[in-house]
């Protein structure tokens, strides 16, 4: 094969790449905050422990009942005080390691979907560690999502969830 030849099919692989590399659409995207909590532990974990606990705590929850309490399987339909909703899935819950996961297909009310989410909660001498972590995908799938339906809006909106969450369960826990 002459040397121009494997040089144009190697500037057409290249391109083809290049072009498959552009069009892949979303990636997933994470999101971890964490709250140092000035009280035990466990006393911590007991206020977020229940499943439909969330409106107990949460400053943008209005209700939140779960159809099976802690038990894997459970719905959780989430009612915000905006007006918004989000049905959410327990998939898996530790008393023991003081944790629990939980799945939302579609983001409801948030601009993402395929949302996975860990809550738990760590002993750091007498104060808590809680940690909220999550993976999903922007809420519109294709390319050139609008504004605000991109990988920046949703990061944006669940860091938002999570801060505004773990500050009020410290102040709500502290008593400040």
């Amino acid at each position: 094969m002459m040397l121009s030849t494997r040089r144009t099919l190697l500037a057409a692989a290249l391109g083809l790449a290049a072009a498959g590399a552009l069009a892949h659409g979303p990636t997933r995207q994470k999101v971890t905050e964490t709250v140092t909590i000035d009280a035990p532990a466990a006393a911590v974990w007991a206020k977020i422990r229940n499943f439909d606990a969330l409106k107990d705590w949460h400053p943008a929850v209005a209700r939140s009942p779960a159809d099976k309490g802690n038990e894997e399987g459970s719905v959780r339909q989430l009612e915000l005080k905006n007006g918004g909703k989000l049905t959410e899935t327990l998939e898996a819950w530790d008393d023991a390691k003081m944790r629990y996961s939980y799945r939302a297909k579609d983001g409801g009310a948030l601009p993402v979907t395929n949302y996975t989410s860990t809550i738990s909660v760590k002993a750091d001498g007498n104060k808590a560690v809680v940690e909220w972590r999550g993976a999903f995908y922007r809420g519109y799938p294709n390319n050139d999502p609008p504004p605000d339906q991109n990988d920046e809006a949703a990061v944006a909106a669940i860091t938002g969830v999570y801060q505004s969450g773990l500050a009020n369960l410290k102040k709500i826990v502290e008593g400040k």
